[in-house]
């Protein structure tokens, strides 16, 4: 992912992601027993399983009085596209009819929340290059304000200035390509004025509860400093500094603004939550840190200026409770939503109407507004009503042992209704590669399940959320050891004999895709059959070809992943496109156009080496598309493409 711009306090203030606990089946013994004793489901379409929901993406205006939410909508012929909607509330029921705030038909709108009661802001770029401008629009009116009209800068919102009726918090990169500024915006007009001008070096910017922008994190690539003022008016000065494989991110300040909680590994493995103090930097009182993994993010009350909530991954999502009241609510909501897990994903300025989340991993599940004073849920929407959770799979963690004695933690999916012997099977790296994969409802997964096909996912070393010392097993270790823990995940599989060791099929989005890439290449008997999805395939241009907005972050990235100089060797050996002369898997490649992350030179290179040798890849580009396809026709027509090629190669 790219170096954030920023945090928005918004997103802290309302995370809650809640849940009801759902103890995993052991994936031997009783849970492989049920897959197999009943008959498959019927092969339900692709369609049902990509396309976006009629209704979804509900958020409660600050006063509680209008439902925005988002459902397709075709503009002057063109495709449909989410586009914003407004419904009145009478209590938690809608009433009236919706009013179209938007007309986008190039793109979806991907998100959009409210400011104040009768404004929304939303994002969007232009065919996936990222370049995100920010737009405001007027409920009532349907007036659309860019607010950051500028060709191929990148905006992000820092701080949506919750107190201030008119003003938001925007950086973006118009004066120099590489680095953010901060400006306060008129939300009626546009206007801005400069309230963090970025000397260079600064990363990411902290606001506190009043929304002045208090902290900062600088990098030069290999070391990062926080730095702190006392208001705005002051300079910044500098708290302490870490290398980069320390972590301390700012996540929002204690309500009497002079110390801010953090998450940090500072002199530990897993990231915890603490507070820091600027008039004791190098000290840090620890709240909270979990076990075995990493925190995730914490979350306060605004209306009640209390610490609420921690949130963590193990298999699956878990909670630290801070705060009675909010522990009392996630009881409430668990009783009525037996069987699912919840996240909240809004809430009115008063924090007793609730946008509720419901759902688990067969189903994207239903969304709710819940009345806490009434103790009510009041049905919005199911978010796919066309597929059936009965008749989807289940997620099972597993885990099993690198060659090198790591632990791999990670997710099987066996088809439901069929005995889980000798299958043919996709192994899914995620992207990232510091990231995770999760469990939950996941339509991929879901697809490929109901077309017959066993999905292991794993968390490979380098995977976010395990602590420090895993994560920084993958440096240097991409098509090595990063490699070597998908390979073994592959033996698990036919070990279990659960997979078709000759029908085993690989496929993976950027990093995943760089992972489907070196699969086939350094070990070529392995895979029946790969789809690589705007993945890597030579790092040396890989890295050259990176947004100008990365470059303060390139030496890390080299010393995470290679030196083109001091490296070379290292990085050629490891590089798919450099050696495709090995390959002799069956391959079907997509890529966006447009891809700022992975440039489609990427994919041209792969594909111009292999054509070279007389071999026959498919190829698929989208021009409106980037890191990823998004539009609904690009995504059904890329997922058809897979299905036919890995069901001619695997025969599931």
């Amino acid at each position: 992912a790219a170096p954030a711009a920023g945090w928005n306090r918004r997103r802290y203030a309302l995370l809650s992601f809640m849940k009801h606990t759902i103890l995993a089946a052991g994936i031997v013994g009783a849970s492989l027993g049920a897959s197999a004793a009943a008959q498959p489901p019927r092969a339900y379409p692709l369609k049902d399983f990509f396309r976006n929901p009629e209704r979804g993406f509900f958020r409660l205006a600050d006063d509680g009085k209008t439902l925005g939410f988002m459902q397709p909508t075709s503009v002057d012929g063109k495709p449909p596209r989410m586009n914003i909607y407004v419904l009145a509330l009478e209590g938690s029921k809608p009433v009236g009819e919706p009013r179209k705030l938007t007309s986008e038909s190039a793109r979806d709108v991907s998100n959009f929340f409210w400011k104040g009661p009768d404004v929304v802001l939303y994002q969007k770029d232009f065919g996936g290059d990222e370049n995100f401008h920010v737009l405001a629009v007027d409920a009532k009116t349907g007036k659309v304000t860019d607010l950051t009209p500028y060709d191929g800068v990148r905006a992000s919102i820092e701080d949506d200035l919750e107190d201030d009726p008119d003003h938001i918090l925007i950086s973006h990169n118009q004066r120099d390509p590489q680095v953010f500024d901060v400006y306060r915006v008129n939300v009626h007009t546009g206007a801005g004025v400069l309230v963090a001008q970025n000397p260079g070096n600064i990363v990411g910017w902290q606001t506190d509860h009043a929304g002045k922008v208090r902290a900062a994190v600088t990098s030069d690539g290999l070391n990062t400093t926080l730095l702190y003022r006392d208001d705005e008016a002051s300079e910044f000065r500098p708290l302490f500094t870490t290398d980069y494989r320390t972590s301390v991110s700012p996540a929002f300040f204690t309500f009497d603004d002079k110390k801010f909680y953090a998450l940090s590994n500072r002199g530990r493995d897993k990231l915890g939550l603490v507070i820091i103090d600027p008039a004791r930097p190098d000290h840090e009182d620890e709240i909270f840190t979990p076990d075995s993994v990493d925190l995730d993010a914490a979350g306060f009350s605004r209306k009640r200026r209390v610490l609420t909530v921690a949130s963590y991954q193990t298999d699956k999502p878990q909670y630290k409770f801070f705060d009675a009241e909010t522990e009392t609510l996630f009881k409430k909501l668990s009783a009525q939503l037996e069987g699912y897990q919840f996240a909240i994903q809004g809430a009115n300025r008063d924090e007793d109407k609730f946008i509720v989340a419901a759902y688990n991993d067969r189903t994207p599940g239903s969304r709710y507004i819940y009345d806490a004073r009434a103790n009510t849920l009041s049905k919005l929407a199911d978010i796919n009503p066309a597929i059936p959770e009965a008749d989807m799979s289940r997620v099972q963690p597993i885990s099993y042992q690198s060659r090198d004695g790591l632990t791999i933690h990670g997710y099987l999916t066996l088809p439901a209704g069929r005995d889980p012997k000798n299958l043919a099977c996709i192994v899914n790296p995620h992207g990232g590669p510091w990231a995770r994969d999760g469990w939950g409802y996941n339509p991929e997964v879901q697809f490929l399940a109901n077309r017959g096909f066993c999905v292991l996912q794993m968390n490979f070393r380098g995977s976010t959320g395990y602590g420090r010392a895993f994560w920084e097993a993958s440096f240097g270790q991409w098509g090595l050891k990063m490699q070597d823990d998908i390979t073994d995940g592959v033996q698990w599989l036919v070990e279990q004999g659960i997979a078709d060791p000759k029908r085993i099929g690989i496929y993976g989005a950027s990093y995943g895709g760089y992972a489907t890439l070196a699969g086939v290449t350094f070990t070529p008997d392995l895979y029946a059959a790969a789809v690589d999805y705007v993945g890597v395939s030579n790092l040396f241009t890989f890295m050259k070809s990176i947004p100008p907005y990365w470059k303060p972050m390139l030496d890390k990235m080299q010393d995470m992943v290679g030196d083109p100089v001091r490296d070379k060797d290292r990085l050629a050996a490891t590089s798919p496109a450099l050696h495709a002369d090995r390959i002799k898997t069956p391959l079907f490649i997509a890529q966006g156009a447009k891809d700022p992350r992975v440039n489609k030179d990427e994919s041209d290179q792969m594909v111009k080496a292999l054509k070279a040798r007389g071999v026959d890849v498919e190829y698929m580009v989208k021009d409106n598309e980037g890191h990823g396809f998004h539009n609904d026709e690009n995504k059904f027509e890329f997922y058809a493409a897979m299905e036919k090629f890995f069901v001619e190669h695997l025969k599931p």
